[in-house]
């Protein structure tokens, strides 16, 4: 098996960026979702309510630099080294983050058609992964869900183009966020391993993943439809969720490429 795709979501919740290697960090991928987006109140701003999200898309400039851009062609370019305020944020032991404000924020909020504040995760050692979430002590994500790295594979999204059949067009992988896509194997065997090598880089498989409403919003048209939820509910549905892909934790730091060699274990 081989590593086909490697992508990064720099803002949580935006459209993500196709790159040929990353570094892995203990937290995740580099540059991968260390923003994210909050109301006034410091609650999460995502795409499971607020489809328009997944219409503006991330590109990490460098470290604590992102460039956010809309499908017309309109961008702007924050850096969280300039300052800005620390406020109370809801993400799961996370706590606080900085906000950037000024021009970040208004020039969201009239695309978004919403109140968006940018804040940034300042320090990616903070957040704990949950012990309920496969979390070990010292394990530590970013601003992502639950843990540091989502992998999918093309043998378990064919079989999910079967069940769903003629209902819609073959899925693209982008609905699922994953930040691994790999070949070969059997439908869903990876559901299976305690964890896998990618490249020179060890994971531990932290748990399988539950899916969301965000994964029936089409990429391209951004229109809501039942898809592909139906089917895993028909098919994959146990303990009242349904499931689709893996969470992976990086043993030790190193970097991935696309053509990597895959191996579980």
């Amino acid at each position: 098996m081989r590593v086909t795709r490697l992508r990064v979501y720099p803002v949580k919740s935006l459209a993500g960026t196709d790159v040929e290697s990353a570094e892995v960090n203990p937290w995740g991928l580099d540059q991968d979702r260390r923003w994210g987006l909050v109301d006034d109140r410091g609650a999460k701003i995502t795409a499971r309510e607020h489809n328009q999200l997944l219409g503006l898309s991330a590109l990490a400039l460098g470290d604590a630099v992102v460039r956010i851009s809309d499908r017309a062609g309109a961008q702007i370019d924050v850096d969280a080294r300039n300052g800005g305020e620390t406020i109370a944020v809801d993400h799961a032991g996370q706590g606080t983050a900085i906000a950037l404000g000024g021009d970040a924020d208004a020039w969201l909020s009239v695309r978004l058609g919403l109140s968006a504040r940018l804040v940034w995760q300042p320090d990616p050692t903070v957040r704990p992964i949950p012990s309920e979430d496969g979390g070990k002590p010292g394990d530590v994500v970013s601003l992502a869900d639950s843990a540091p790295l989502l992998l999918a594979s093309q043998s378990s999204m064919q079989q999910l183009d079967e069940w769903t059949g003629d209902d819609v067009s073959a899925l693209d992988p982008v609905r699922f966020r994953p930040n691994v896509l790999i070949d070969g194997g059997e439908p869903f065997a990876e559901e299976a391993w305690t964890g896998v090598t990618i490249g020179d880089v060890r994971f531990r498989t932290t748990m399988i993943c539950d899916r969301c409403v965000m994964t029936t919003i089409e990429p391209t048209t951004l229109v809501r439809g039942k898809e592909p939820i139906r089917s895993l509910a028909a098919h994959r549905r146990r303990d009242h969720k349904t499931w689709f892909g893996i969470r992976l934790t990086p043993e030790y730091p190193g970097r991935i490429a696309v053509a990597d060699s895959v191996e579980p274990w």
